[in-house]
């Protein structure tokens, strides 16, 4: 496995992401909240996305107040949560996307949930050597980022990415796979990034028993195809990264590696006192990273 080899997987990821899909907008009801946090009637809204071929799965769109501005995506952690972002769509139209279909405007559909109430995703790519799980994962991200660069509010050509843990981490990817338009990405936390390192500790070591007769050329096909370090050379845009010093799911050295490899424009901010998970000090480093890059 070499760069050609992701050059390749991201290229099959952008095109197959790019066919047809139906589209449809749901605004929410604000007298029945699905999620207990700010919501905006008639501009912030649902987007369930469908294409044949694929399960069908839902994005959150927060327009932002300005005519125009620019793209920023976020991307979840392994739970498959949606969120919401209303201090950054202030300044930016901001697309929360679900892939897999793991979470619906009524909650999680748990017959996804099959891995002792978590998603299979990770096993799934390794089973399969990087063909499905996380690559079907990225393709639903690509057909959610290309639906939100044709709204008429959407600055076109120039997209963003930002998340925590599973989403850190496919936020890079998605740098990887847009690298002709991304601006900037920020990743608190990244999971898939240096599994070498990570040697199966915390988030590394999910659902091992279920590709365990998996040939191992399989395996290491797979987690080089999904390792952010591995995609170094298609990173052409700045790079925010956080890391938690009580952070036992996604190590803390595994982060502060890849800030010492990356190339460019890069910040790199260890918070000793973090444990894993979404934090009010990353949202805010974010929204000046991209106030500044987006």
């Amino acid at each position: 496995m070499d760069r050609h080899d992701i050059d390749e997987w991201v290229a099959s990821i952008r095109k197959e992401g790019g066919r047809a899909c139906t589209c449809t907008e749901e605004y929410i009801d604000p007298f029945r909240p699905s999620m207990y946090i700010f919501q905006s009637v008639c501009a912030d809204r649902f987007v369930r996305i469908e294409s044949e071929g694929y399960d069908p799965f839902y994005c959150y769109f927060q327009p932002c107040f300005q005519k125009t501005a620019p793209l920023i995506v976020h991307t979840p952690g392994y739970g498959g949560e949606m969120s919401m972002h209303p201090e950054l769509a202030q300044y930016f139209n901001v697309l929360h996307i679900n892939p897999l279909g793991y979470t619906t405007p009524k909650g999680k559909d748990m017959s996804k949930m099959v891995m002792n109430n978590w998603g299979a995703v990770l096993p799934d790519t390794i089973r399969s050597g990087g063909e499905s799980g996380y690559r079907t994962w990225l393709i639903n991200c690509v057909m959610a980022v290309n639906w939100a660069l044709a709204q008429d509010c959407v600055l076109k050509d120039r997209v963003s990415f930002f998340g925590t843990s599973q989403g850190g981490g496919a936020a890079l990817l998605l740098g990887s796979v847009f690298n002709d338009i991304t601006r900037a990405t920020a990743s608190d936390e990244p999971f898939l990034t240096n599994f070498k390192m990570a040697a199966f500790r915390g988030a590394y070591g999910m659902g091992r028993e279920l590709y365990e007769d998996v040939p191992a050329e399989t395996i290491e096909r797979a987690i080089y195809l999904i390792d952010t370090v591995n995609h170094i050379h298609r990173f052409n845009f700045p790079i925010l990264l956080t890391s938690g010093g009580k952070d036992d799911t996604c190590p803390p050295e595994t982060v502060a590696d890849l800030f010492e490899r990356l190339p460019g424009t890069k910040s790199y901010t260890h918070f000793s006192y973090l444990p894993h998970g979404y934090n009010r000090e990353f949202v805010q480093l974010a929204k000046a990273w991209f106030l500044i890059y987006a």
